[in-house]
């Protein structure tokens, strides 16, 4: 018998960017996919048992990226996607041409995420300006990323 080689291309756990979660399990403030985007679910009713069956649960979440308002029904008992979300505090080295060029815990650096706009991003721009160490947080949700927040690095 000939030694068979095995030759592996992918380096990566193959892990999945959401998992199923049944719909009455789901809470305020927890996550869940609507349309396909990763949200913060911002209120959730359910209602009774009707003549045909399932208690109907309405989701109104926002999208953790956008901040779109987005609503969905769905019955109790079915399983919804709720997307991997990983928080990561970064350190801010710079801000280039609209984007945040980060220092990682490593010491690498990560220069792919775009500067926020509105007064999240003018608020960063200007503790920056001041030239203050700043703490960027970084959420990631279905290889998507974001800047949500900031603070003063300790001294």
């Amino acid at each position: 018998m000939a030694e068979e080689e095995h030759v592996f291309e992918q380096a990566d756990a193959g892990s999945s960017l959401t998992y199923p979660m049944q719909c009455s399990a789901l809470r305020k403030n927890g996550f869940v996919v609507i349309k396909g985007r990763p949200c913060k679910i911002i209120d959730m009713s359910t209602s009774k048992t009707g003549k045909h069956g399932h208690a109907k649960v309405h989701l109104v979440a926002t999208d953790i990226f956008t901040q779109k308002k987005m609503e969905d029904l769905s019955p109790s008992t079915h399983n919804m996607e709720v997307p991997f979300v990983k928080r990561t505090e970064y350190q801010l080295l710079d801000i280039d041409d609209g984007f945040l060029n980060l220092m990682t815990q490593d010491g690498d650096t990560k220069d792919d995420v775009k500067a926020p706009e509105g007064e999240l991003g003018d608020s960063i721009q200007a503790a920056f300006d001041e030239g203050k160490d700043l703490l960027v947080t970084i959420i990631t949700a279905m290889d998507e990323e974001a800047a949500i927040s900031f603070k003063e690095a300790p001294k």
